[in-house]
């Protein structure tokens, strides 16, 4: 049936239309949707709802079309305003489509047309001092002493300055995978994250306990919140509601609370959301003297990956490197 004549079935189901016409057998299509994470789906949810409607409006097959006809659907989106990024991401969702449109030498050449009239550019030119958030944190001490709501606050945020990880790597935190050493936490991340794959170590986070500035202290703080939420807790998950049913958090209360705090830190919210943590830790570690390889293994990038210098490292091996990031940001 011509798109023309249906309603948008949904990603999910284009998704296992294509695959069974790729000659993907029925008994396999759920073991390779599965391939997909939510994250992806979401994602390309918006790119087959524009898709859909390009056929519908030219009358032409969803699933059965030509590489012309899909240049010419992403010279509309170039056309519409579509940055880089956004046409690469159709590119990507319509190759489960089609396959991989990516190694056609027309849509190589197109995107590398795209990457050089629009180039990718980083979200921040400029990060905030990450001192002014610890030095607000300071003051949320002694840590017994807090509320539930500033306590969770306050541990978020510094777990999020301290490691420079992505607050879904937070998320994913689990009281049995908590390890304590005499100078350290060691947090073993088991669950599937943005950077998961087939080949690639799970990141394992470390906190250090940092008796100098006992108020900003990651592992003491970390320590606390476990105690204080023991008698609460219903899920093995670290981060909990702090209010009743108590239950484990998502990734975006997780966000609220740390622009929250950022915002009551004197950061300008409306400019910096709270992902801009992994921004203004690493770019503060990098001028202090951090060695590039190490802000890349404590972050989480790959060992020569440039994402920390294209798009992160903005203006303002010992036993102990997996620690240095920390130190250097508790020391400010």
């Amino acid at each position: 049936m011509e798109p023309s004549n249906q309603h948008y079935p949904g990603c999910r189901n284009i998704v296992r239309t294509a695959l069974l016409q790729q000659c993907v057998p029925v008994s396999a299509v759920d073991i390779t949707m599965a391939s997909l994470s939510e994250n992806t789906l979401k994602q390309y949810e918006v790119c087959f709802k524009r898709w859909f409607t390009f056929c519908k409006e030219n009358n032409v097959n969803m699933f059965e079309t030509s590489i012309p006809i899909i240049l010419e659907f992403l010279t509309n989106l170039f056309h519409s305003g579509a940055q880089y990024g956004t046409i690469n991401s159709h590119r990507s969702a319509l190759s489960l489509i089609f396959g991989n449109i990516s190694d056609d030498v027309r849509i190589i050449r197109f995107c590398k047309g795209v990457y050089k009239l629009r180039p990718p550019l980083p979200k921040y030119n400029v990060t905030w001092d990450a001192s002014i958030v610890l030095n607000h944190l300071a003051t949320m001490f002694p840590n017994e002493n807090l509320t539930l709501e500033a306590l969770s606050k306050k541990c978020i945020t510094l777990l999020a300055l301290v490691t420079a990880h992505r607050v879904q790597t937070l998320s994913k935190i689990k009281i049995d995978q908590i390890v304590y050493q005499n100078s350290k936490i060691i947090i073993k991340i088991t669950d599937f994250i943005k950077t998961s794959k087939a080949g690639t170590k799970q990141p394992i986070l470390h906190l250090p306990f940092f008796n100098d500035r006992p108020e900003i202290c990651p592992a003491k703080t970390l320590d606390i919140y476990i105690n204080k939420t023991k008698s609460i807790r219903k899920t093995d998950h670290l981060f909990i509601g702090f209010r009743k049913p108590y239950n484990c958090v998502t990734t975006q209360t997780l966000s609220r609370w740390i622009k929250s705090t950022l915002k009551d830190s004197g950061i300008d919210v409306s400019i910096f959301s709270s992902h801009s943590t992994r921004h203004a830790a690493t770019s503060m570690a990098h001028k202090l003297g951090v060695n590039l390889d190490i802000i890349r293994q404590t972050a989480g990038w790959s060992g020569n990956s440039t994402a920390f210098a294209q798009f992160y490292n903005r203006p303002v091996i010992n036993s102990d490197d997996d620690l240095l990031l920390a130190r250097t940001i508790c020391s400010l």
